[in-house]
């Protein structure tokens, strides 16, 4: 039986707290003394986007949330800023909103392939750092191709809707659990950890499954 501790993750691509928390639960992998394994599971923060939504960051938000455009602005200065003392240059006036189902199928697609986090850090880093369209399939190819995947084949599993099923069974399963935002993390299926939570706090669920497998040795 492995000794490494899985961490199910359930985020969407177009979700800046996702990204956060990816490098937070880095960091306290990293600072672990031993395996972990983290599988990627999608969410959709807004089902009714649509693929090509005209409009800036502010527009959808103000829009979504109900907001008025100032206090968007506000939100979103205050997320850059956050996301800065992370190591990430978030660019909201670049970013192109749209809707991320095949982005999560592509996601599906890696993990088959055993490239899911690459591709998984790829994509929040064009969404969120260089403006790239995620939900085009030719922007999928293009960026699954430069983690490493075949172009042929992702074009392929995106354009038959081989993980469409997949995708749907992720987002059925945070319902049935009852995960109403993300990121959302399940760590060797019995403890959650909700949210961008800081290092200390997921070093702490991930020494907590270490020692109580110890002692049930």
């Amino acid at each position: 039986m492995s000794n490494s501790v899985t961490v199910h993750v359930w985020s969407d691509i177009a979700c800046p707290w996702c990204y956060i928390g990816k490098r937070r639960l880095e960091k306290a992998i990293e600072q672990f003394d031993g395996e972990v394994l983290v599988e990627y599971h999608a969410f959709e923060l807004a089902p009714d986007t649509p693929v090509d939504f005209e409009g800036t960051e502010v527009d959808f938000l103000a829009g979504h949330k109900g907001l008025p455009a100032a206090q968007v602005e506000e939100m979103l200065a205050q997320m850059t800023e956050l996301a800065a003392g992370e190591g990430l240059a978030y660019d909201f006036d670049a970013l192109r909103h749209t809707k991320t189902l095949l982005a999560h199928q592509a996601i599906h697609h890696a993990r088959a392939l055993d490239r899911q986090g690459a591709l998984v850090e790829r994509l929040f880093r064009a969404y969120f750092e260089e403006g790239r369209h995620v939900g085009r399939v030719d922007e999928l190819v293009a960026l699954a191709a430069e983690v490493g995947l075949d172009a042929g084949e992702t074009r392929a599993a995106l354009e038959s809707g081989r993980y469409a099923d997949a995708v749907q069974q992720d987002i059925a399963a945070a319902q049935e659990i009852g995960i109403r935002g993300v990121p959302f993390h399940v760590v060797d299926g019995r403890y959650a950890v909700s949210g961008a939570q800081s290092p200390d706090v997921f070093l702490s669920a991930l020494e907590r499954v270490r020692d109580e497998r110890a002692v049930a040795r």
